[in-house]
């Protein structure tokens, strides 16, 4: 039997926190357009150079540096659409990023999995992808599916089976943060036609996305731009992720990288609109800390007030903000360290705004998957959007026919308003879960036994068998021509 959808629960909230005022994003929008009209960005792809030279942008071949005049950037960025659809296999599942709603998604793509069986530390598999993308399937939080791992046996075309995975798993939107190249994106957007039904209803209602990671310092990766190009001309969305470390590929002030990294995802944008003019595309930023000593990568450290920024930067250029949240640099699930790291990106990245927001569900830096993961980082989730909800307050919620009724001194259990409200007043999370012996249950295990009863029944509706059948036709081709 299929499973009922179940509405999704973004977080939706009347209040709004400013972190950066006007004049500091007028700053740092002129500090983007310095970059790209003095220093330049590397564009790797001879195809790219030369769409850019067209139009106007200074391009050194040799070197591979395109130069941006700050009128054509101008120019370009007033045909980016400030919000568009997200379509999903279900219509159910469709949202618009200009609903007023925060959308989250898992975090991805990690190389390891912790079995959830066995508790053995291994190398990501397909069945790993498919087995999350049906706990996204159940969890009204998430809504839409980043492949949280990679199916590593299938070598080159592995990006391509973790699509088929989600589209066989779950009813919601993919977004894919792996395919790279024309190849792999004229296969992915064959499988997602097949999805869809046709190019007319996947361009009206897209069941799958893009997100390109750029590479720290201002270069493109030639992979990534070309099939991004091929994906905005079909109309699917596209963004793109600059993850500048202060320090080492950034400089070593919170600013200096802000400008350096948005200068990566402006000039990338540029491109897609001068290729497609009203393409979809959204930003996205995801600085990290070098440590001084060492050089290591961190994610958190005690400052970490970026993170946050690159929101209202996207949304000063005119486009929809992928905020990037969670991904603990905690090496376990469940530790001190992988909740108090992430404890308020829910709750401030919906204060700033983002559209929608990566990723749950992955620990050591967003490598390595336990599954039970999902389940910790969505009681943080829920924690932050009940917050964020306004208060009721009317007549049946002050209640005082029943305050007079019980007076000073007395009790409220036997009144007819604490039946009514008494069981929806408080809201379990997974701290407070009654086990067998009927104490509270840890936690972690309490998200594990979760994990496991979603997987034996919840079971999403199959995708036709005319539609599986193209799928393992596209992914046989795929496989003999990308795989040898």
């Amino acid at each position: 039997m299929s499973a009922e959808i179940k509405p999704l629960e973004p977080i939706k909230t009347p209040y709004r926190f400013q972190y950066l005022s006007d004049e500091q994003l007028r700053q740092l929008q002129g500090a983007t357009l310095s970059i790209l009209e003095r220093t330049g960005v590397r564009f790797p792809s001879e195809k790219a150079l030369k769409i850019l030279a067209e139009h106007g942008a200074q391009v050194d071949f040799n070197a591979q540096v395109v130069r941006f005049p700050s009128e054509l950037v101008m120019k370009a960025m007033a045909t980016v659409p400030r919000y568009f659809n997200i379509g999903a296999r279900h219509p159910g599942y469709d949202f618009y990023l200009g609903d007023g709603c925060t959308y989250f998604t898992t975090d991805g793509c990690g190389v390891e999995t912790i079995d959830l069986e066995t508790r053995q530390r291994r190398p990501s598999c397909k069945e790993d992808v498919a087995m999350m993308a049906r706990v996204v399937d159940y969890l009204p939080s998430v809504a839409f599916y980043w492949p949280m791992v990679s199916s590593q046996e299938h070598g080159r075309t592995a990006p391509l089976h973790d699509l088929d995975a989600g589209y066989r798993n779950t009813l919601k939107h993919i977004q894919s943060e792996t395919i790279m190249g024309e190849a792999d994106a004229n296969y992915a957007l064959e499988m997602s036609t097949v999805i869809a039904g046709s190019k007319e209803e996947m361009r009206k209602r897209p069941n799958f996305s893009l997100l390109v990671c750029t590479v720290a310092p201002l270069i493109q990766d030639k992979d990534g731009i070309e099939g991004a190009m091929v994906l905005a001309e079909a109309g699917v969305p596209v963004g793109f992720l600059s993850m500048p470390t202060l320090g080492t590929t950034a400089p070593a002030t919170l600013a200096g990288a802000l400008a350096m990294g948005d200068a990566e995802i402006i000039s990338a944008t540029v491109l897609m609109q001068v290729v497609n003019p009203g393409a979809p595309v959204f930003h996205s930023m995801m600085q990290a800390w070098a440590d001084p000593s060492s050089g290591a990568y961190v994610s958190y450290p005690l400052d970490a007030r970026g993170r946050y920024a690159p929101i209202e930067m996207a949304h000063h250029w005119g486009m929809p903000a992928l905020g990037a949240c969670y991904g603990t640099d905690s090496h376990e699930a469940g530790t001190w360290q992988a909740g108090s790291e992430v404890a308020l990106d829910a709750y401030m990245v919906a204060l700033t705004g983002a559209e929608f927001v990566t990723g749950m569900g992955l620990t050591q830096t967003y490598t390595r998957l336990y599954p039970e993961s999902l389940l910790l980082d969505n009681d943080i989730y829920q924690k932050a959007r009940y917050y964020l909800m306004p208060m009721q307050v009317d007549d049946e919620t002050l209640a005082l026919d029943t305050v007079e009724a019980v007076g000073p001194g007395g009790h409220y259990l036997a009144q007819k308003h604490t039946r009514r409200h008494m069981r929806a007043a408080m809201v379990r999370g997974v701290a407070h879960q009654i086990s067998p012996d009927g104490h509270y249950h840890d936690p972690r295990e309490y998200a594990i036994e979760r994990t496991q009863w979603i997987l034996a029944n919840h079971h999403p509706e199959p995708v036709e068998e005319a539609k599986q059948k193209e799928l393992d036709r596209i992914l046989a081709a795929a496989d003999r021509e990308l795989n040898g």
